[in-house]
C-alpha cells in the first residue's frame, strides 16, 4: 500500500507538514506549519483529521511554537498553545491527551529537546499501537465476510495502518478474500474521498455506498460486520464518533449484526462518565448547504455519541473487550491486555 503520510516530520529542523486532507484524492499536496495558527486551522478545517492525527499533529504543533520561544518564555508558550491546540476540536479526546503529555515534560522542566522526544514518541508508539490494534481485530475478518465502514478511521487519520482498517490490512496481507462497504459520510465525504479511495490503493475489495443505503443493505443480509472508529469512549462504554455512526448501531441491534470499534486505548476517557458528557463540535451549516440553499437553517453536528448498550466490544492495542464480558473495559484502566495476541 503506497499513500501519501498524512504527518511529515523533520527531526533535524523541527519542522511539521501536514497532508491536505480536504484535496484528497484529487490532488496531494501538504501544508508547512510554522505556527501556531497554522497548526489550529490545520485542525480545525480538517486539513488534518483523525482523532490519533489530531493528537500528534497537535504534539508537533507545539515543538514548532517552542521552538520560536525565548528560552525564559518557553514554559508560558508551551501553556498558551496548548489551550488554542485543545480547543480547536473539542470532541476528540486524543488531541487533549497529546497536548497534556508535552505540557506534563514542560511542567517537569524539560526544554526543547525533551519536549521533540516525548512528540517522536507519541508518533512511534501510536505506529505500535495501529499493529496491536490490527492483530487483536484479525479474528474478526473472517474468509468471504462483508464488512461496512463508516468515515475514515484509516491510514489517513493515524500513523499508519489505522484503526478500524487496520485489521482488514493485515486481513488482506494474509490472503483472506473479504468485501468492504464504505459509507459516503455526509457532508464531507470522507468515506468517499479517502477510505474507499485508500483501501482501494491497497487492492481490498471496497464498494462505496450512500449513507441512506446502509440500512437496506443490512435489511437484505448483506453485512456481517460493522466496525467503525472512535474519538472518544466515555467511562461507562458510550462511543463518540463521526455523525451517523448511532444510526449503524441502532440496525446493528435490531438486526443482530456484530457492531465492533476500533480505538487505541489513549481514545478512553475514564473522566468523562458518559457520552451525555462529551461536547459535540457544531460545524458550518455551509458545509451542509453548499452555498445552495443559503436561506434555509442547517444543523451540522460532527459527532454523535453510540450508548455502551448498543455496542458489541472495542478492538483496542489491548486486545479484544468484549462488552458483555463482567468488566469490559478494565483493560483500559490497568493498562493491561485482555487477550494477549
Amino acid at each position: 500500500m503506497t499513500l501519501p503520510a498524512a504527518i511529515v516530520w523533520d527531526e533535524s529542523n523541527l519542522q511539521l507538514r501536514l497532508l491536505d486532507q480536504r484535496q484528497l484524492p484529487e490532488t496531494t499536496c501538504y501544508l508547512d506549519i510554522t505556527s501556531l495558527d497554522d497548526a489550529c486551522q490545520a485542525i480545525s478545517t480538517l486539513s488534518v483529521r483523525g482523532a490519533p492525527a489530531i493528537g500528534i499533529a497537535a504534539a508537533y504543533a507545539l515543538i514548532v511554537c517552542a521552538k520560536q520561544a525565548p528560552a525564559d518564555e518557553l514554559n508560558q508558550v508551551i501553556e498558551t498553545a496548548g489551550t488554542a491546540l485543545k480547543a480547536a476540536r473539542p470532541t476528540a479526546v486524543n488531541l487533549a491527551w497529546a497536548v497534556n503529555r508535552l505540557l506534563a515534560v514542560s511542567r517537569a522542566g524539560g526544554g526543547l529537546e525533551a519536549l521533540a522526544r516525548e512528540a517522536q514518541t507519541i508518533h512511534e508508539q501510536d505506529r505500535q499501537i495501529c499493529r496491536a490494534i490490527g492483530n487483536a481485530g484479525r479474528r474478526l475478518i473472517t474468509p468471504g465476510c462483508r464488512v461496512l465502514t463508516h468515515c475514515n478511521a484509516g491510514a489517513l487519520a493515524v500513523s499508519e495502518l489505522g484503526t478500524a482498517t487496520a485489521p482488514m490490512y493485515l486481513s488482506h496481507q494474509d490472503g483472506i478474500r473479504f468485501k468492504v462497504f464504505a459509507d459516503e459520510t455526509r457532508p464531507l465525504l470522507q468515506g468517499a474521498r479517502l477510505t474507499a479511495w485508500e483501501l482501494d490503493q491497497a487492492g481490498i475489495d471496497v464498494t462505496l455506498i450512500c449513507d441512506n443505503a446502509a440500512a437496506s443493505l443490512i435489511a437484505q443480509g448483506e453485512i456481517d460486520l460493522v466496525l467503525v472508529g472512535t474519538d472518544r469512549v466515555t467511562a461507562n462504554g458510550d462511543v463518540v464518533n463521526k455523525i451517523g455512526t448511532l444510526n449503524l448501531a441502532v440496525l446493528c441491534h435490531h438486526y443482530r449484526i456484530p457492531f465492533y470499534v476500533a480505538c487505541p486505548s489513549s481514545t478512553f476517557d475514564p473522566d468523562t462518565p458518559t457520552g451525555a458528557d462529551v461536547p459535540i463540535e457544531q460545524r458550518s451549516a455551509d458545509e451542509v448547504t453548499g452555498g445552495r440553499a443559503a436561506d434555509v437553517k442547517a444543523l451540522n453536528p460532527a459527532f454523535d455519541v453510540t450508548p455502551a448498550a448498543l455496542v458489541t466490544g472495542l478492538v483496542t492495542d489491548l486486545g479484544l473487550l468484549d462488552y458483555a464480558s463482567e468488566n469490559p473495559l478494565g483493560p483500559l484502566l490497568t493498562g493491561q491486555p485482555k487477550h494477549p495476541d
